[in-house]
């Protein structure tokens, strides 16, 4: 069972910036397409971004494009996000699964056999 560790959360004033990490300790990550996901307080989980297995394709949710920034290095075995402009609304938990890269306009999705959410970083933006 796939298993990713995330890391990297904190508190940033609006505008600043932060970058989240995804690794597996087991698995190759680059046999799957990853994407980030986020959960405000009373609000549900929501797809952020997914980059296929290579790296050659992205996909964003309409609320980070232009902002946020998806990328892969599969000789470290991880994912990244890079988060400029934050918004006090970006605040959440930020959690990494597997995703549907398919469909460029579709929503960010999580596959459906991914079930090992991890305990995910807090990001805060706040002034």
């Amino acid at each position: 069972q796939l298993q990713l560790v995330e890391s990297g959360g904190g508190l940033v004033q609006p505008g600043g910036s932060l970058r989240l990490s995804c690794k597996s300790r087991e698995f190759t990550l680059g046999y799957y397409a990853v994407g980030w996901f986020r959960q405000a307080p009373g609000k549900e989980r929501e797809g952020v971004s997914c980059i296929s297995d290579s790296g050659t394709r992205t996909k964003y949710a309409n609320a980070v494009k232009g902002r946020f920034t998806i990328s892969r290095d599969n000789a470290k075995n991880t994912v990244y996000l890079q988060m400029n402009s934050l918004k006090p609304e970006d605040t959440a938990i930020y959690y990494c699964a597997t995703c549907y890269i398919m469909g460029a306009d579709t929503p960010v999705d999580v596959s459906a056999d991914f079930d090992s959410w991890g305990q995910g970083p807090q990001v805060t933006v706040s002034s």
